[in-house]
């Protein structure tokens, strides 16, 4: 059903629906224009990946032995030998490790290989970490795909899951699409949190999307505490960092 080699990166699903979102083909990479999105994914009211023990020897030993591996027959090695010999603590801690180096081909593999193991059950938070990975990359198609299998495991997308979404498809200039997940996201009965709305705000305002910015400003007062204060918030920090890239 899946398959991921060193090379490239590699997806195959099936397609399936999530919601009354259809999960699209989209191409990778994809950029329009020369359109400056900021996602805003590393935003101090983000809860970051999971957090991670201090690496065992073990998996600081399997991190290091795939990274260099430079064939697939070398990496199949390591994932018979090292990899498969780490308890689970370790295994979901040499994932968290790779995502956290950005080694996307490697990470997918290790969480493919995880979801072989005899005690995993399908997990949201490592469907997000994955698809925040595509999103941090612009794979758009991949983490769509994700996204659509962690449905099809009976898993309910949650305020993050969607949220990883709508920044990917900032990241990539597809307002449409991030509206879209943004309204799906509602409709569900998934409230958009804090991070949610700063992601929307910034980038429509960056995108000179006024009316639509004035949307997701209105909602603040339905999902925020406090929405006046909040979206000052929002703003004095945007105007930073607007001043510190100039």
């Amino acid at each position: 059903m899946k398959s991921a080699t060193m090379g490239s990166l590699k997806l195959n699903f099936s397609r399936a629906g999530f919601h009354k979102m259809p999960c699209i083909s989209l191409p990778v990479n994809r950029k329009i224009g020369t359109l400056s999105i900021t996602c805003g994914l590393r935003d101090p009211f983000r809860k970051p990946i999971r957090q991670s023990r201090v690496l065992s020897t073990e998996a600081i030993q399997a991190v290091h032995a795939m990274k260099l591996a430079k064939s697939n027959s070398k990496l199949d090695g390591v994932f018979h030998g090292r990899v498969s010999r780490l308890l689970k603590a370790d295994l979901l801690d040499t994932l968290t490790e790779l995502q956290r180096q950005n080694e996307v081909d490697l990470a997918l593999k290790v969480f493919h290989f995880v979801q072989k193991e005899e005690w995993y059950k399908p997990d949201l938070s490592l469907y997000c970490d994955v698809i925040q990975m595509f999103g941090k990359n612009e794979l758009i198609t991949s983490a769509e795909e994700l996204f659509c299998e962690l449905q099809r495991e009976g898993l309910e997308p949650d305020t993050r899951a969607y949220t990883e979404m709508i920044g990917a498809y900032l990241r990539v200039g597809m307002i449409d699409k991030a509206m879209e997940t943004y309204g799906v996201m509602k409709a569900s009965g998934c409230a958009p949190d804090k991070l949610t709305l700063t992601i929307l705000i910034r980038n429509l305002d960056n995108a000179g999307e006024e009316e639509l910015a004035a949307t997701v400003r209105k909602d603040c007062a339905q999902y925020v505490d406090y929405p006046e204060k909040f979206l000052e918030t929002v703003a004095k920090k945007h105007r930073k960092r607007v001043v510190d890239i100039v």
